[in-house]
């Protein structure tokens, strides 16, 4: 990326950051799924963030933003939108719902039945909303930004997978550590600093990092490693889903993202690696023997990630068609994101 936009990605980053304490992996991860043209599946008990960090970072953009708070009552309707008969010009009026906007954010989206979140599929995958045979094209960018409780919570109905599949990524914000509560106390006890946050980068700058994204260089042996990752998870015995097709697709876009917001031109495996958990995990369904033994997807992921050979770097100058040598592929397994 160039120096603008890298500027852009650092504002945006720390302007997150000022809102989130002590979770930098949670906020690059989260600019990571915006780049890579992907939604984010936020996770975790309640109270600790999440639906803060999904305002704080529509907030920092200068675009539409829409919040659906998912409950059981909750028709498809009010999402994608209704059609209503308009008297005086004797026809029908299409009244758009609240996934019409850049940056969705749907609140505890698993409080709402199967039927209510099955109205994001197609807006998730094609960008688009049809409502009584007429296609409606959705705002660029578009990235829906979810919070769910964990499964075992009162009133909670679990993702069908179909929905799981469509997030690129899930995330934990998880608690913070002592000192981010001590520095959370004196910056939120007042008032939220969300109420102060400014836009720092604008629609149309989102839309050239998403672009300069596209054109980050994957080598043969890179993709060919995440497609190994991918059809590891078809076979093991703990698992009886796999990762599909889709989830290569957005292994390889994260780990473009990833390469672009480290400033290389180029992925490697570390990206790869390092966006796997957070990538594959949740489109996994252990067995039933695997779940009384509590093998979680993530110990899986990690335990497929150690059993893959890493691509070794290659020796020959230019990698990537870009005029360089390519560094050597780090021995020992990067740091999650």
């Amino acid at each position: 990326m160039g120096d603008d936009l890298t500027a852009v990605v650092e504002r945006v980053r720390e302007s997150v950051e000022g809102v989130i304490e002590g979770k930098p992996e949670v906020v690059r991860l989260s600019l990571t799924v915006l780049l890579a043209e992907g939604h984010l599946l936020i996770e975790d008990v309640p109270g600790v963030g999440k639906t803060m960090l999904a305002k704080a970072l529509a907030r920092s953009i200068d675009c539409s933003v829409r919040r659906i708070q998912f409950t059981p009552d909750l028709l498809p309707s009010d999402i994608t939108g209704v059609s209503i008969w308009d008297q005086q010009r004797r026809d029908f009026e299409f009244k758009p719902g609240a996934i019409f906007a850049q940056v969705v954010i749907g609140d505890e989206i698993n409080r709402a039945s199967p039927k209510t979140q099955s109205a994001l599929l197609e807006s998730m995958e094609e960008r688009q909303v049809t409502i009584d045979g007429t296609t409606y094209e959705l705002p660029s960018p578009f990235m829906v930004v979810a919070t769910q409780n964990p499964v075992e919570m009162e009133g909670t109905y679990p993702l069908p997978e179909a929905q799981r599949d469509r997030f690129m990524a899930r995330v934990s914000v998880g608690y913070p550590s002592a000192e981010a509560e001590l520095q959370m106390l004196d910056v939120h006890g007042g008032v939220s600093p969300l109420e102060d946050l400014q836009p720092v980068a604008h629609a149309h700058e989102i839309l050239k990092l998403i672009e300069a994204v596209r054109g980050v260089h994957v080598a043969e042996p890179v993709r060919r490693y995440a497609v190994d990752l991918v059809g590891a998870t078809r076979t093991h015995p703990d698992l009886r889903l796999g990762a599909s097709p889709r989830a290569t697709l957005h292994l390889l876009r994260a780990a473009k993202a990833s390469a672009a917001l480290s400033g290389r031109e180029y992925a490697l495996p570390d990206d790869v690696q390092a966006l796997a958990p957070a990538v594959l995990a949740h489109r996994l369904l252990p067995t039933a023997q695997a779940q009384l033994n509590r093998r979680t997807a993530e110990q899986v992921v990690e335990e497929i990630l150690q059993r893959t050979p890493v691509p070794a770097a290659p020796q020959q100058s230019g990698f990537g068609g870009l005029g360089r040598t390519a560094p050597a592929y780090p021995q020992q397994p990067p740091r999650r994101l």
